[in-house]
């Protein structure tokens, strides 16, 4: 039986101006809006969502929460990790650590880094001491660069739970 697991995802949204941003769950003030999504568009979330679901195998993020659902427009990251957790393929499973890195021109987003942190360890249920955001720039190139969109790619580790601790 399998003691830890590898996860890996990213997530892409274009700006859309009329939302407001969604990073990691928290609320982001930005000049240029929110992001396009169906749901709050939360890219990062969706990134470790889609990490999440890879590590056990059992494919991404539109498979479970598709954009052609009522049901999830507008949904928020928070209800979408938690629906995510609570699939029976997660019982006996912790997250051992996450590393996190967000390519975004703007907004600049190291004052948000640590409220970040506190967030997505909130909806993991983790000590935030597992959880590590980056900020990069695009450097002015391509479409992170020309503040068209902003990027988010996880990795993380997933390890089975002692007997005693389900």
């Amino acid at each position: 039986m399998d003691k830890y697991r590898i996860g890996y995802g990213t997530d892409l949204h274009r700006f859309a101006p009329y939302r407001p941003l969604y990073l990691c769950g928290c609320r982001i003030p930005c000049r240029l809006g929110g992001l396009l999504g169906h749901s709050d568009a939360d890219a990062p979330v969706h990134a470790v969502i889609d990490a999440l679901l890879g590590a056990l195998c059992l494919g991404d993020i539109g498979h479970f929460f598709p954009d052609t659902d009522p049901e999830f427009e507008n949904a928020s990251g928070e209800m979408l990790i938690s629906r995510t957790l609570a699939m029976p393929a997660f019982q006996g499973w912790e997250l051992a650590n996450l590393d996190m890195t967000i390519l975004a021109e703007e907004p600049k987003l190291a004052p948000h880094i640590q409220a970040m942190r506190e967030s997505l360890a909130g909806l993991l249920k983790t000590d935030v001491s597992r959880i590590s955001i980056k900020a990069k720039t695009g450097e002015g190139l391509g479409i992170v660069g020309r503040c068209e969109a902003i990027d988010a790619r996880v990795v993380l580790l997933l390890h089975r739970k002692e007997d005693g601790q389900n």
